[in-house]
């Protein structure tokens, strides 16, 4: 008797199990058989995260340089490089210049005032290899100079297609025309 109750169960188990398929066999399907139909609701999609420009110089991301994106990211996949306006080649741009000759690295000092200290961005460096799209990047930014990108059909054949240099991509990105502002 054991045995004839666990093979009722079984086929109990199998009659559920086809008609819960059954039922979904022939309701609208809602996966999009790429390559053949593309998505067209793209609104709310979260790709890699790109440089966003300022409104008055497309050429020109947003980014302070206050590194808040690279602390945040819980991957590490955020490097970025920076140089002092004005300083002399080959200075760190870590270091705050506040007259010639003078550096200070670590200074528990009042700092200099703000106009008096300006950083640009040299690179920006994004390993989407290891980038797990958490947005902590883009939520720490002061200044909202990071936003995801819409670039759903993202391909590569190797790893080094996946790390990008963001400033080369917000420069090519820029309208055609796109001057500098003086």
């Amino acid at each position: 008797m054991p045995g004839l109750a666990k093979t009722i169960k079984g086929l109990w188990s199998l009659i559920v199990g086809l008609g819960v398929t059954g039922v979904e066999f022939f309701r609208p399907q809602l996966t999009v058989h790429y390559p053949r139909k593309e998505v067209d609701n793209l609104a709310t999609y979260r790709g890699h995260i790109d440089l966003v420009a300022r409104d008055d110089d497309p050429l020109t991301p947003r980014c302070i340089v206050c590194r808040k994106c690279v602390a945040a990211c819980p991957s590490g996949c955020i490097a970025i490089e920076s140089r002092l306006v004005g300083a002399e080649p080959g200075g760190d741009a870590r270091e705050l210049s506040l007259a010639p000759g003078l550096i200070v690295t670590g200074s528990h000092a009042a700092p200099p005032p703000r106009q008096k200290i300006r950083r640009e961005v040299a690179a920006f460096h994004l390993n989407y290899n290891l980038c797990s799209l958490c947005g902590l990047c883009v939520q720490t930014c002061p200044v909202q100079s990071l936003a995801f990108s819409r670039e759903a059909y993202l391909c590569g054949s190797s790893r080094a297609d996946f790390e990008f240099e963001l400033l080369e991509r917000l420069r090519r990105r820029a309208p055609a025309g796109g001057q500098r502002a003086a």
